[in-house]
This record gives structure tokens, sequence and C-alpha cells, in this order.
């Protein structure tokens, strides 16, 4: 697993090639070997995952009759549409890089959107702790959360313009398959397994 010091230095290449700097690249490891441990990433984002596990736990639970509860069953089915929405999105991708004939690029975009899901997950766990210790935050929350998805789509759109050049149509098209199956995909995976709030 790699260390704290070796997730930095990851963290501090994705920030280079946001900023349009080629030396990005040399911070993150795009060998096979490194794609593999990219995935490591998953496992950084174990504390995140359990803050916003335990929040859709309430949320359902307050939706629920009094003295309802949920078991393990439920949190790994939680687990389910997290992996569901990490890994589908990199498979969809790969495809388009095939049909697209560009399937080099494949291993770079793994290793960068795997690292770029870490401060995305404490990002998010951090609004949702906002909008559970701060009453009447609910708003404010909603717009933060929103900035923070523009912001991820412009970030997200800039590294894959150093990855796979200045090219509007295709970077723009990689990124919506990165980003919308994933939302598209929690959802209907959440209410198929019967994890989501009843109305």
């Amino acid at each position: 697993m790699p260390s704290f010091k070796e997730v930095q230095y990851y963290l501090a290449g994705l920030w280079l090639l946001v900023r349009m700097d080629q030396r990005g690249f040399r911070y993150l490891d795009i060998s096979d070997r490194g794609v593999l441990r990219s995935f490591w990433a998953i496992l950084w984002c174990i504390p995140p995952m359990g803050i916003t596990w335990i929040w859709w736990e309430r949320l359902y639970l307050a939706a629920m009759p009094p003295q309802s509860s949920v078991g393990p069953a439920f949190f790994f089915r939680l687990g389910l549409v997290e992996a569901a929405s990490w890994l589908v999105p990199l498979i969809l991708a790969g495809v388009m890089l095939l049909i697209f004939k560009t399937g080099e690029k494949f291993a770079p975009i793994v290793v960068t959107v795997n690292w770029l899901g870490l401060p995305l997950s404490y990002l998010n766990a951090l609004l949702i702790a906002f909008v559970a210790f701060v009453p009447g935050s609910e708003g404010l929350t909603a717009i933060l959360w929103y900035a923070l998805m523009l912001a991820l789509i412009f970030v997200l759109a800039r590294i894959l313009r150093m990855i796979c050049g200045a090219y509007p149509l295709f970077v723009g098209g990689l990124t919506l398959v990165l980003l919308v199956p994933s939302m598209l995909l929690t959802d209907f995976l959440q209410r198929f397994l019967g994890i989501y709030p009843p109305s």
C-alpha cells in the first residue's frame, strides 16, 4: 500500500497537470504496476466513505418507521454501489479509447482518475460533516456541492487534455463518460438494492 508521502507525491503530480505542467507526469507511475497500485486509492478513501455511509444510513432510517434498523447487508450493498461507481466509468472510458484507437492513453487515465478520487472523497465527506453538524446549512451545502462538481469537471478536463491532447470534443466526451455514468449508476443501484431512502 502506498505510504502517505507517496500519496502526497501523486497528488502533487495531479496538481501540476491541472496547471498544464508536463512535469506532473514525472510524479505519477503510469506503468502496469502503477495502474494496479493506483487502486489503493480506494482503501485511502475508506475514512470519508465511512462518513458518507453513516450519513446515508441516518437518512435511510429517518424515512423509515420508528425502531427500524439496518444490518451489515445495508453497508455491504453500499460497498457494491461504491465499487461499481468507481470501476464502471473506467471500463467505459477504456471502451471509448479502444473505439478511437487511443488505448495507450488508458493507463495514465486510470492512474490520474483513481488518485483524483482521493481528494474528491475527502471534500465530499467534509460537506456531509458540515450539513450534519451545522443546523440549517442545507442550502449552503448544496451550493458548495455544486461548486465542487464544477471544480471536478474543470480539473478532470484539464488533466485529460494533458493526457489526450488539445481535442476539445474528445476530451469533453471522455469527461462526461467518466462522470455521468457514475452518478446515474449510483442512483439506479441504490434504488435497485433497496438502500435508497423511501419517499
